[in-house]
C-alpha cells in the first residue's frame, strides 16, 4: 500500500509512504503515527487502516472526522485510489492498495523533478560562468595598469 499526500490546490503528489508488511497504518499528527501531518485540523491519532481478511478497511478517529468526496466517513472499505481528506479543510491522501502509483503519473513527476534539477544546473552553470568571467576581466584589467 501507498499513501500519498497530495497538493492542496492541485491535487499533484507532494510527499508518499510506501508500505509493504504492516496490518495497520496510523495517520495522525503524533510522532507514534506511521504517516504524521502536522496540521491544526489533524488528530493526534486520525485515521486508521487496517488490512482484513476481505482486503483493507478506513476507520476515522479523529474529532474533525474524516471525509471523502465531501461526505464524511466513520469505517468503510478502500477502494484503489481513493482520496481522503483529514477534516473538511484538511490535508488530502490518495490510497493506492497495490503500492504503486500509476506508472503515467509517476512518470510525469520524475520527468518534471529531472527538468528542474536541469534548469538549476544550468542556472548554476551560467552562475559560475559569469564569476569567472567577472573575475577574468578584472585580473586583466589589473595587469594593464601595472
Amino acid at each position: 500500500m501507498t499513501l500519498t499526500l497530495l497538493h492542496p490546490l492541485q491535487s499533484v503528489p507532494v510527499q508518499s509512504w510506501p508500505f509493504e508488511t504492516e496490518s495497520v497504518i496510523r495517520i495522525g499528527r503524533s510522532t507514534d503515527n506511521h504517516v504524521i501531518l502536522y496540521s491544526a485540523v489533524v488528530s493526534r491519532h486520525h485515521v486508521e487502516l487496517r488490512r482484513n481478511p476481505n482486503g483493507w478497511e478506513i476507520i476515522s478517529l479523529g474529532a474533525n472526522g474524516t471525509y471523502m468526496d465531501g461526505k464524511r466517513i466513520t469505517q468503510m472499505p478502500v477502494i484503489d485510489g481513493m482520496i481522503i481528506r483529514l477534516a473538511s479543510s484538511g490535508p488530502k491522501i490518495q490510497i493506492h492498495i497495490n503500492g504503486e502509483m500509476p506508472s503515467a503519473r509517476l512518470k510525469t513527476i520524475l520527468d518534471k523533478r529531472a527538468s528542474e534539477r536541469k534548469r538549476n544546473i544550468n542556472s548554476l552553470n551560467n552562475t559560475l560562468i559569469n564569476a569567472e568571467s567577472t573575475q577574468s576581466d578584472q585580473t586583466e584589467s589589473t595587469e594593464m595598469e601595472d
